[in-house]
């Protein structure tokens, strides 16, 4: 980085100037702190602040031909880089945070981040990419290391991004059909307790379920419940229970009796191994099928809230996807986790 030179200049001439240092203003008896701190760009409206904390002479730094400020710089990294769905706070010491417009899925162009980072003097920093979000939710901010950047600089990052590094992608308010199998449910032996979770869980990401139907054990049965939805228009289907490798369980073979085709069948996620992806042709076109393990109903986050948002996104699903989970999807459900910020979004 270039040095920067570093000036002598009369208060009332500094408008535009950048600080070298903290300016500190004491209120006896209340409060003593930095008013202005290093990299502020003075205001004509700072002019009367300063004078009264006794300050008629500045240091500020000369400009230099070729260098931006880390507040411009800030903003316009965030002009090359965002997407749709996120709103930039105001420079706040340089950095600028970014914040969720809309309740939606984060998704981060990883390896276009690390190109970022690679750069050099340059930083951007977001949440696991890949999760849901509410709206109002700060998920990234940017910033430069020094208080002025090489223009260069900004310019190869500019040149390098050719689409969207992070973006919200908003959620469709899906009709879900549910079908919950087990002949301990269907003939009453025990009450279903699934339900009622999957309604607030898809409630809670702005869809809802059309209904609910109760299978045995019968493969057939469970494959008609299926069918049924599909031609209701259900744009997606959740088929819970009898997920397990058990001989009474027969859910996979009922989705592959349905006419859906299954992507996969097991999950590296813990809880949510024995979970299973399918997708069945629709009237509307292709709905995917899903096959939740008995953990959804009881954990708080699983398998389902590192899929069912991508889907309602939009996103396609496959089995790579899937497989590409095992890093970061396991859960102990302990209170203090390792990770910064929870993949499972809890």
């Amino acid at each position: 980085m270039a040095e920067l030179c570093m000036k002598v200049i009369h208060v009332h001439d500094a408008v535009g100037s950048v600080l070298c240092h903290d300016i500190t203003r004491i209120v006896p008896g209340e409060s003593k702190g930095p008013v202005f701190r290093k990299g502020h760009i003075v205001r004509p409206e700072d002019i009367k602040v300063l004078l009264e904390t006794g300050k008629e002479h500045l240091y500020v730094f000369e400009p230099l031909a070729g260098m931006v400020h880390e507040n411009d710089a800030a903003a316009r990294i965030v002009a090359a880089v965002v997407g749709s769905n996120l709103v930039p706070g105001d420079p706040k010491e340089g950095r600028i945070d970014l914040v969720a417009a809309c309740d939606g899925l984060l998704r981060v162009d990883v390896p276009a981040l690390n190109r970022i980072n690679g750069l050099g003097e340059i930083t951007m920093a977001t949440l696991h990419g890949m999760q849901f979000v509410t709206k109002g939710r700060a998920v990234a901010g940017t910033r430069v290391v020094p208080l002025m950047i090489g223009e260069d600089k900004l310019r190869c990052l500019e040149a390098a991004v050719s689409r969207p590094v992070i973006e919200v992608l908003p959620l469709a308010r899906a009709r879900v059909g549910v079908v919950t199998t087990g002949s301990e449910v269907y003939y009453g032996r025990i009450r279903d307790a699934f339900g009622p979770v999957l309604r607030k869980k898809f409630a809670a990401l702005g869809s809802s379920v059309m209904g609910q139907t109760l299978t045995s054990d019968e493969v057939s049965m469970t494959a008609s419940a299926i069918a049924d939805f599909l031609h209701q228009g259900a744009d997606m289907i959740v088929v819970t229970g009898g997920m397990s490798v058990d001989p009474d369980d027969r859910t996979p073979a009922a989705i592959r009796a349905s006419g859906a085709q299954i992507l996969c069948y097991g999950a590296p996620v813990y809880p949510g191994a024995m979970f299973l992806l399918a997708y069945a042709e629709g009237p509307g076109g292709r709905v995917p099928v899903l096959g939740l393990p008995g953990c959804v109903m009881y954990h708080k986050a699983s398998i389902f809230d590192l899929i069912v948002p991508r889907l309602l996104a939009g996103v396609e699903v496959t089995a790579e996807d899937v497989a590409a989970l095992g890093h970061g999807g396991f859960c102990a459900g302990c209170p203090e986790c390792a990770y910064p910020v929870c993949p499972f979004g809890k």
